[in-house]
């Protein structure tokens, strides 16, 4: 790097322009150094002390492991706390754990056109994500996003990797899971497809329905999703989402109280949604 030094001007002059400099410099340095505290601390402070309870959540995982590769894997895990609406990981990131949802919710969609987000799946306790991308070497084609509060086992991807390769059971349990997860991604594409928009957002609600319960009233969906997910979900604008449910309200297929939804005649519902 060449500096430039003010010819013709007293020596003074020349010890204020390299004051001038220094200071310069130390600014910019301050400034990288409360960068990475700053980032270093929302780190640490996101990750919480591993507690063997929630990898013992793993059941599926927990039982092909030998009481070895339990110990094992029980000192090299972590545990993350993530809030409502924070990012688990980006579309197009270089994978680095395997994750399990142990509590909350995680929503897991990809970015589409004009910045319509497609919703792929909603995870609840106890659900496995971001393997696909290990074992095809690739990086991440989804984001993945705390739809509440969630707490995440985060197992590293060497560890995995070593332990599938010394047991056929886990290695067994993974081809299971993305056999599931192809068969489920190829039906949903051809509903999301095929299907008018009304056959697509009762599809929707029986998803929400079977995979989340009902409430104690027993008609009341037990998640609550904001007009926009649920429009993503169903592979529709959120103005056709609106529209669509005043008209199940009306044909009192549901009622409606704010997010919540609350089921009226079931077999309805499921009827639109096989006739699509």
């Amino acid at each position: 790097m060449y500096i430039l030094i003010p010819v013709g001007e007293d020596y003074g002059s020349i010890i204020h322009f390299f004051t001038l400099i220094n200071c310069f410099f130390e600014f910019i340095l301050y400034f990288c150094v409360i960068k990475v505290c700053f980032t270093t601390t929302k780190m640490v402070k996101k990750q919480t002390t591993p507690d063997t309870k929630d990898l013992e959540c793993l059941v599926e995982i927990w039982q092909t492991l030998t009481p070895e590769e339990q110990e094992y894997l029980k000192a090299n895990f972590s545990v993350q706390n993530f809030k409502k609406n924070e990012i688990i990981h980006y579309e197009g990131d270089k994978p680095s754990h395997v994750m399990c949802l142990v509590r909350g919710k995680v929503k897991v969609y990809k970015e589409g056109v004009g910045g319509r987000n497609q919703i792929v799946r909603i995870m609840q306790p106890v659900s496995y994500f971001a393997y696909r991308a290990i074992f095809a070497e690739d990086n991440y084609n989804t984001t993945a996003c705390a739809f509440e509060n969630a707490v995440v086992v985060m197992i590293p991807k060497e560890i995995i990797l070593k332990l599938i390769n010394q047991n056929q059971k886990l290695a067994y349990f993974f081809i299971r899971k993305l056999s599931i997860d192809l068969a489920v991604s190829d039906a949903r594409q051809v509903n999301l497809t095929q299907k008018h928009i009304r056959g697509r957002l009762a599809e929707s609600l029986i998803f929400m329905r079977d995979n989340y319960g009902l409430e104690e009233d027993g008609s009341t969906i037990n998640i609550y999703l904001s007009r926009e997910d649920l429009a993503n979900l169903s592979n529709m604008t959120t103005s056709n989402a609106i529209r669509t449910l005043s008209m199940f309200v009306s044909e009192k297929v549901i009622a409606m109280d704010g997010r919540r939804i609350k089921i009226i005649d079931e077999e309805k519902l499921r009827k639109i949604s096989r006739l699509g």
